[in-house]
């Protein structure tokens, strides 16, 4: 980034500003949301113009990812750039961080978009990740087989969320019989990780530096969708702080502006990896919304406008579920029994499809026994979860 951009990345910007979105799904609703109530106004830019982001803008740009006209349109509109989701394209990205106040900026991209990228770096910052190897054809793909042994995961290099572009191989046989290599596409073979456990710790560091880390969340995956985060994971303490001293390491290694999930693999001899970054809000940071003194949207927020940051400090314990789209029926029949513990967050998607999100349940309690006995009690109910 030039000086020019570094002197932008660290203005402070208050209340009664703009913030543009490059997005318009379910984070971005959430981040104007937190945003408006501390005086922000907003506008987003996404193909769709009834989006969930759309809904609570003051302004929608209906434009496509890749339409530059549109870029400079936000960035004419805003006093700072932040975006909801990685797969923006690199050419209004580019256009934005030499124009614009966009703090993120292109550099953590570039690593996070690309898985071997992404591992490289965490190595580099001194962070274990999982034995892998880059694959760029099937030659290579044979002898990271040999190097790794199996069980062993096939991922694209770029692409790819809740499992889609990933490929599990348990003998060699299974690489010849199933494996189909895109021409010019690059891939990362990874090592089986038999951990005990999925945990991620959002963090959030200012443009000033000042660094937050969240409290971390138990995840528990079905069919490779985040199915629910439960917080505090239930670990030895020990472990929590660990957790959170290795997302703390992340944020300030990679130079991070505004929030990045860390998810890590807890083997069950206590060894971490980490497994993949996110850098913006995050899933399974949703429990913060409710249960925390400063949500992970406004987090993100006061970290890209230079403000202090908030208590990330956990009020209650939480279990948070993921709605999808075949879960859309029981949501609205259970809503008449739902006790004054239970939140619920929906994210005005205009289409249900199963395996979407739709929206995400929140169950606040003073233990998270108690939480997830809720939980059960709404499976035993409506086979939420049994289905598949």
């Amino acid at each position: 980034m030039s000086k020019a951009m570094e002197g932008k990345k660290k203005q402070t910007i208050l209340p009664g500003a703009t913030i543009g979105i490059l997005g318009g799904g379910q984070l971005g609703r959430m981040i104007a949301l937190e945003g408006k109530k501390m005086g922000y106004r907003f506008v987003t830019l996404d193909p769709a113009p009834d989006c969930p982001g759309s809904q609570t803008a003051d302004r929608h740009i209906t434009a496509a990812f890749d339409d530059l006209e549109a870029a400079r349109l936000l960035a004419e509109e805003a006093d700072l750039i932040t975006y909801e989701f990685e797969n923006v394209d690199d050419s209004v990205v580019c256009a934005l961080e030499n124009s614009a106040n966009f703090p993120q900026g292109s550099h953590l991209l570039r690593h996070t978009r690309h898985r071997i990228r992404e591992k490289k770096a965490l190595e580099a910052a001194g962070v274990p990740v999982a034995p892998y190897r880059a694959v760029y054809s099937r030659a290579d793909l044979h002898e990271a087989v040999q190097a790794l042994g199996f069980p062993c995961l096939l991922k694209t290099a770029t692409g790819g969320y809740d499992g889609k572009g990933q490929q599990v191989f348990r003998s060699q046989a299974e690489v010849e019989a199933n494996l189909e290599l895109e021409t010019g596409r690059e891939y990362v073979l990874e090592q089986w990780v038999p951990f005990d456990k999925e945990i991620s710790v959002v963090a959030a560091r200012s443009v000033y530096g000042e660094v937050a880390t969240y409290p971390p969340a138990w995840n528990i995956h079905r069919h490779q969708i985040l199915h629910q985060s439960i917080v505090p994971a239930p670990v030895e303490e020990t472990v929590l702080e660990r957790a959170e001293a290795l997302a703390r390491q992340v944020a300030e290694q990679l130079d991070v502006a505004g929030l990045i999930a860390v998810e890590m693999f807890l083997l069950q001899d206590g060894t971490m990896w980490v497994n993949e970054l996110a850098p913006r809000p995050h899933n399974s940071g949703h429990y913060s919304y409710d249960a925390c003194v400063t949500s992970q949207f406004e987090q993100h927020l006061r970290a890209l406008c230079g403000l202090p940051l908030g208590s990330p400090r956990l009020l209650t314990p939480a279990v948070m579920v993921n709605i999808l789209g075949e879960d859309t029926g029981w949501l609205f029949d259970a809503m008449r029994a739902f006790s004054s513990n239970v939140k619920v967050h929906w994210y005005g998607k205009e289409e249900s499809r199963p395996g979407r999100k739709m929206g995400h349940v929140t169950v606040l309690a003073p233990d998270v026994n108690q939480a997830l006995d809720t939980v059960k009690q709404w499976k035993k109910t409506a086979e939420i979860g049994q289905r598949g």
